[in-house]
């Protein structure tokens, strides 16, 4: 196939090109039809190909035109048998990913530490999650990846699981043995989920992880907006055809997806894999390049740590992408939090990620060496001011027991609730999720049952200044339980 071509991106432009009359959504009509101020910000040219699936432009649901075509494209750009394109984002994939596979009451193998996406299709499917715990970096205080061994574990006790979910990369940039994992879970006849959200390119450059269609993985929901230069939102779905059908997949695909799917977020998916296709390896040449340039000088500030290859070594930790900075700041005396806020405020700078510890910068073609001795000088200015100030801080990471699951996610989540102290809800089932950051890993999700090692756990985390995230209550001080039912008197 020819990767120079474009057949979705030249197909709308042509179409819009005869300037048809239109009595069909949107009722802008090219910007006609809409706030001017808008109109002139956003362009002519973008509104032109603001358009729906009529005939001539193909339909993402049922493809076999220039969608098809460019689908076609992408699929073996990235080495898979098919690539569904979503506008969903990706976390449309990953529902996709997980409901294609499990049915109410199916078991999931996951890591602890998933995005918020993969426990919503828990729920929407009536999965069954057996959790294991992610690898957790004392020094850094985030979380990693899950070992081979812990994967092998976890299928030995659960061969009737229906999937094993990877997250690689993680958001950090580090990856487990992927191709370990998928070899292991294949040996079982289960397939491999890959939450690809922060690896679009890392299939394009040598230097780079391992991805999840060159593992063997059978579904990757991978975001080409996050660091693949298509537009945000926009995602494709790579499946690898064999335990899995590209039947059913876009089956449940179409089911999660809008009728009134956006062609501009079409066509930026189909140009983003021409890019990376014919341009990737040199584009992501200069940004490992710039990468490597930044994590040296940035570990000549005093204070300051960004950690290169000396993370590898563990199970968990088998490789890692340069392109992201992980720029620990414990011992500045202040939190990542500050820090950011600090560089938003002097220097107009923003980062991708704050925790208590650290800031995360990435990388990407659309950087410049004017960016990166930006934010060199921005930290190093800070770091002379806290000169004074700073200690070597060790960092404390712990994570309670996972709790029992007394309910399947969606059961606790549909069912009838109440809403009680926290501490009184010991022993009681779970109806939110609650969790902490860092590092990210959920303490109660609905469904399990709350423990006072646990609580105990949240008010630490809680006198520590850690963020409390997913509960309606941000105090903490109530919480959604399962109702009890009582007998009549």
């Amino acid at each position: 196939m020819n990767q120079n071509e474009t057949p979705l991106f030249t197909g709308v432009k042509e179409h819009a090109a005869k300037k048809p009359t239109q009595f069909h959504i949107p009722g802008h009509k090219g910007g006609k039809g809409m706030d001017e101020e808008y109109r002139d910000f956003i362009g002519e040219n973008a509104l032109s190909i603001d358009l729906i699936n009529i005939e001539p432009l193909d339909d993402l649901h049922h493809p076999h035109g220039m969608i098809k075509q460019a689908q076609s494209l992408a699929a073996e750009a990235f080495g898979a048998d098919y690539t569904f394109f979503s506008v969903q984002g990706t976390s449309g994939a990953i529902m996709t990913m997980i409901m294609s596979v499990c049915h109410p009451g199916d078991k999931i193998i996951v890591p602890r530490n998933v995005h918020k996406s993969i426990t919503t299709a828990i729920i929407f499917s009536g999965a069954k999650p057996v959790f294991i715990h992610p690898e957790l970096d004392d020094q850094l205080g985030i979380s990693h990846g899950i070992t081979p061994e812990a994967v092998k574990r976890a299928c030995e006790a659960n061969p009737d699981a229906k999937g094993v979910l990877v997250i690689n990369p993680t958001y950090f940039g580090i990856t487990a043995d992927l191709k370990k994992i998928v070899d292991i879970a294949h040996s079982f006849e289960i397939p491999v989920l890959v939450d690809e959200a922060h690896g679009v390119h890392i299939h394009f450059h040598e230097r780079l992880p391992l991805s999840a269609m060159q593992a063997g993985a059978d579904l990757a929901a991978t975001s080409v907006h996050k660091l693949g230069g298509s537009l945000t939102q926009s995602s494709v779905l790579n499946l690898r055809e064999g335990i899995v059908s590209h039947e059913r997949v876009q089956t449940i695909l179409s089911m999660l997806t809008t009728t009134s799917t956006s062609y501009i977020l079409l066509a930026s998916l189909d140009t983003a894999r021409r890019h990376l296709a014919i341009n990737g390896r040199q584009l992501l040449e200069k940004s490992l390049q710039l990468a490597d340039y930044a994590r040296r000088k940035l570990n000549e500030i005093p204070a300051i740590y960004c950690p290169g290859e000396e993370i590898l070594g563990s199970e968990a930790t088998y490789d890692f992408d340069p392109t992201k900075l992980i720029i620990s700041v414990k011992n500045l005396g202040m939190t990542g939090y500050d820090v950011e806020v600090w560089l938003r405020e002097h220097y107009k700078i923003e980062v991708e990620l704050s925790d208590l510890y650290n800031l995360l910068c990435i990388v990407t073609p659309g950087d410049s060496e004017e960016d990166i001795e930006l934010l060199i000088e921005a930290l190093s200015e800070l770091s002379a001011r806290c000169s004074s100030t700073h200690q070597t801080k060790e960092v404390e990471v712990k994570v309670p027991q996972i709790p029992v699951l007394s309910l399947t996610p969606r059961d606790a989540f549909y069912a009838s609730t109440e809403v009680i102290a926290l501490k009184d809800s010991i022993g009681r089932i779970s109806a939110e999720f609650v969790m902490v950051y860092p590092p990210g890993i959920p303490i109660f999700i609905p469904g399990e049952i709350i423990t006072e090692e646990n609580v105990q756990y949240i008010r630490e985390n809680i006198e520590a200044g850690l963020p409390v995230q997913g509960p309606e209550d941000d105090t903490l001080e109530t919480i959604h339980v399962i109702q009890e039912q009582r007998a009549f008197k």
